[in-house]
């Protein structure tokens, strides 16, 4: 037999992972104690009950997207930047027609570096990671180009939280006969998303995130006619998503090897989900996180990228102090030592960092944080806040 051994927590961590610290980096992130049990069983692929498993969970995700009769769920083994680049590398025109990627942020650039990598064609709507891109912003680069016929954007960014407009932007497409392309993978479960309502073609999803699992696959809601269209063009066989469809539909299994202890964690995710009241109800719980992390930190001097009107419930960046004893290094790590780990910045020409309201916690996390925020600065000695000047 083989023998396990205990090991005193070092942190202050959440029920059954006191042993690691509060995930506030966004995602993954950090899950009940009731989806970590639903993570303790062994399914074979080819079990009866995992095959239901699947149709089931395909199932109550389109119900949650608002996807209609005319979308498939396809779940695709791998991290959201897999799913991204397989959307992309199977729906994108590869010649000719081009795909117009909305960059105001992370997010939309790393959708047009994998287009230009692959030699397809692209134009980048570029606006600052402050900056929503408006209809009016679509419709101008729609009209200054006649070959566009695929629109990409990012619902919320990862780099400053900043929340694209979805439903205006899916009617201009609908109007003008341009399939519509939506990243939420930071997004989905706590922001409101209707895939049918929205006129959504394409929509990326990952259980990491505001669905509270753990990583292991991507979720894609995507017309049943694109996917029939893209037979044979996949230049992947790991990223061909009409195969995953296929085998999905046909055989009820993953076409690769499938996470089944992620598919069985997101199953529980989805019950809490539901029993917590919906994504209304879980946007308001990450809402009052976010209200309380902005409110203490600006009480401690530190400055919010977006003004308040703006940002989102899921993810905060904050600028990085002036004061030369401010190493980011030092000030995260005397946080995770207190069972809190936070993401390095991803902003463009300035310092940063980020710090989600996402995933298992509530306001009381945010409000313990706070207290060892206080901390960390006195250990450092940190005294000016204002704000390090931007680079060019």
């Amino acid at each position: 037999m083989i023998k396990t051994y205990f090991v005193a927590p070092r942190y202050k961590g959440p029920p059954g992972q006191e042993d690691m610290p509060w995930l506030l980096s966004l995602a993954p992130v950090t899950t009940s104690r009731a989806v970590k049990i639903a993570m303790l069983v062994d399914y074979s692929p080819e079990d009866v009950e995992f095959r239901a498993l699947l149709s089931e969970l395909r199932r109550d995700l389109k119900r949650l997207a608002g996807a209609g009769a005319a979308h498939e769920c396809v779940l695709l083994p791998g991290t959201a930047g897999f799913a991204v680049e397989a959307v992309l590398s199977c729906l994108a025109p590869a010649k000719r027609k081009k795909t117009l990627v909305i960059c105001n942020g992370r997010d939309g650039e790393r959708a047009a570096a994998i287009l230009s990598q692959q030699d397809r064609p692209v134009i980048r709507l570029t606006k600052p990671d402050n900056v929503v891109v408006t209809v009016d912003d679509v419709t101008a680069a729609l009209d200054a180009d006649g070959e566009i016929s695929h629109i990409w954007v990012a619902h919320c960014d990862s780099a400053a939280g900043l929340v694209n407009t979805i439903g205006d932007i899916g009617k201009l497409a609908k109007d003008r006969q341009k399939t519509f392309m939506v990243d939420a993978t930071n997004s989905f479960g706590a922001l409101p998303l209707d895939v049918v309502g929205d006129l959504i073609d394409v929509l990326v999803a990952s259980p990491d995130s505001c669905l509270e699992g753990v990583p292991g696959f991507s979720i894609l809601m995507v017309k049943r006619d694109l996917l029939i269209a893209s037979e044979g063009k996949s230049h992947s066989a790991a990223f061909d998503l009409h195969a995953h469809w296929q085998d999905q539909e046909g055989m009820g299994v993953l076409r690769a090897a499938p996470p089944p202890h992620a598919v069985a964690a997101l199953r529980q995710a989805l019950r809490e989900l539901e029993t917590e009241g919906g994504i209304g109800m879980r946007r308001a719980r990450y809402q009052r996180n976010t209200e309380e992390l902005i409110t203490r930190m600006k009480a401690m001097g530190f400055t919010p990228y977006l003004p308040e009107t703006e940002a989102s419930p899921i993810v905060q960046a904050f600028l990085a102090p002036r004061d030369k004893r401010f190493d980011f290094g030092a000030f995260r790590e005397g946080l995770r030592q207190r069972g809190f780990l936070i993401a390095a910045g991803a902003l463009t020409g300035q310092k940063s960092f980020r710090i989600s309201s996402i995933g298992g916690i509530d306001h009381k996390v945010i409000k313990s944080l706070a207290g060892s925020v206080e901390e960390v600065l006195k250990e450092l000695d940190i005294q000016e806040f204002t704000p390090q000047e931007a680079s060019a």
